[in-house]
């Protein structure tokens, strides 16, 4: 079973290359908000819908002071495709090797059309100014996730 982490617990640092290329360290995040969430698989259904929510939903949760940060085992490669087929301007962080998904927890069995498998586990942490995680959501659905995460932050209305 993996580690679960729960609100109260420090964010685990990570440094990783991004779909731009560059390197992104939650480091570079410091003094802000960061809505960090882990998807399987970059331009699967599920995955693209909840890009696209977060995309869409950018500029209110920017505007409420939050950095969005998506992280999947996909190549840099591949998250770039992703990102510019989709309009994604949020940083894709590549974790092929599911260390960063590991540390948070994010990674382990998992039901699969009611198999159990290995992988990543759809979840959402959100951490405060000190990154500290505020909430830890798992086995998030993909479609609706958006809105429900923005009612459980008080951004909706």
């Amino acid at each position: 079973m993996s580690v679960r982490l729960e609100p109260g617990t420090p964010a685990p640092a990570f440094t990783a290359p991004t779909a731009t290329g560059e390197e992104f360290s939650l480091a570079d995040a410091a003094g802000k908000k960061v809505i960090l969430y882990f998807y399987p698989a970059a331009g699967t259904p599920g995955c693209t819908t909840q890009a696209c929510d977060f995309r869409d939903s950018l500029a209110s949760l920017q505007g409420a002071g939050y950095t969005v940060i998506g992280v999947s085992p996909d190549s840099a490669d591949k998250l770039a495709s992703f990102a510019d087929k989709e309009h994604l301007t949020f940083p894709l962080v590549a974790d092929p090797d599911k260390t960063i998904a590991t540390a948070y927890g994010a990674y382990g069995e998992k039901n699969n059309y009611g198999r159990t498998v290995m992988g990543i586990i759809r979840s959402t942490f959100v951490l405060d100014e000190d990154h500290t995680i505020t909430h830890a959501l798992y086995n998030v659905k993909a479609t609706g996730h958006v809105a429900r995460l923005r009612r459980d932050l008080g951004l909706d209305g």
